[in-house]
């Protein structure tokens, strides 16, 4: 075996083996590792706002691993279950499963086993909630969101909800006290998670439409729609960021910081409402990608000072 592979066994109830030598590579694409990062982060974010002073170690290592690992089975069981409609698209039709490099069993088994693992892990080490919530937005990714994207444009909205959930998780391992500050990490991803995946489904609306995926409204030809529901939720999550400053939990460095990005994200927003073009649409996309972590940062100081 290759250096750059690594070896996942499972056994049937034939005895067979169902993962064998997949490489390093394809298991990096069939989890998603770089969406996998944004969660690591998310998670971690969320477990600082939470936690108390003497916060453990363990407890934030178990929290990230955890619903890292969970998301990376939502991502491999959803390829699993749309490797037919990525075979149509130019972006994914060089994904493992498509092209045949791994097999349908082998990511059967692979996606179950890291669902088991990140719920496990978080269920008996930390809290059987954290857990829950980890089995959640497994559940709402593979059994409400991914049908939901061949019939219905509000498939963002429900993709966003289970999309919203891991600072949460991160906020219970800590032991986190007020609920409002899990409201509040939550309003913040899912009010972030509209704009920035609008943004993509506009770019790539012809590859999705052809594929048989409704991201956009089917009669917005215009993109007018579109653009004035990203513009309105990049104005709802810069109001749900000022939460923490009208609890008193942050200052006025905070509402600087919050203002600068809140204005950044609007104002591409509104660039991309007024042109509704591919590089208007890049260009929100790539704002929304700086906007969430400077936030988050800044929320997490804010909360720590």
């Amino acid at each position: 075996m290759s250096r750059k592979s690594e070896r996942f066994v499972s056994h049937g109830s034939d005895g067979g083996v169902l993962l064998r030598s997949l490489k390093l590579g394809d298991v990096l694409i069939l989890t998603k590792a770089r969406l996998s990062l944004m969660v690591v982060f998310t998670t971690a974010m969320g477990f600082f706002v939470g936690a108390s002073e003497n916060w453990s170690g363990l407890a934030l290592a178990v929290s990230v691993i955890g619903t890292s690992l969970a998301a990376a089975s939502a991502a491999v069981l959803n390829q699993l279950l749309e490797a037919d409609v990525d075979r149509l698209m130019e972006r994914t039709r060089t994904r493992p499963l498509p092209c045949g490099r791994v097999g349908g069993r082998q990511a059967l088994g692979l996606g179950i086993a890291l669902g088991l693992l990140g719920v496990g892990c978080l269920s008996f080490i930390v809290s059987w909630i954290s857990g829950f919530l980890a089995l959640c937005t497994i559940v709402i990714y593979l059994l409400m969101y991914t049908p939901l994207k061949r019939r219905s444009s509000a498939c963002t909205f429900v993709g966003a909800v289970s999309g919203a959930i891991p600072p949460v998780i991160g906020w219970t391992c800590a032991g986190g006290r007020e609920l409002w500050e899990a409201l509040v990490l939550f309003g913040i991803l899912f009010c972030w998670q509209i704009p920035h995946f609008l943004a993509i489904a506009w770019i790539y609306r012809e590859e999705y439409q052809a594929a048989g995926f409704v991201m956009l409204k089917a009669d917005d030809f215009s993109g007018v729609v579109t653009a004035i529901t990203a513009l309105s939720f990049s104005i709802i999550l810069g109001i749900v960021s000022c939460v923490p400053i009208w609890f008193g939990r942050a200052g006025v460095a905070y509402g600087w910081a919050v203002g600068f990005l809140g204005l950044l994200l609007v104002g591409y927003s509104v660039v991309f409402l007024i042109e509704r073009t591919r590089v208007s649409a890049k260009r929100l996309f790539l704002t929304s990608i700086v906007y969430l972590p400077a936030l988050l940062v800044a929320v997490v100081l804010a909360w720590r000072a």
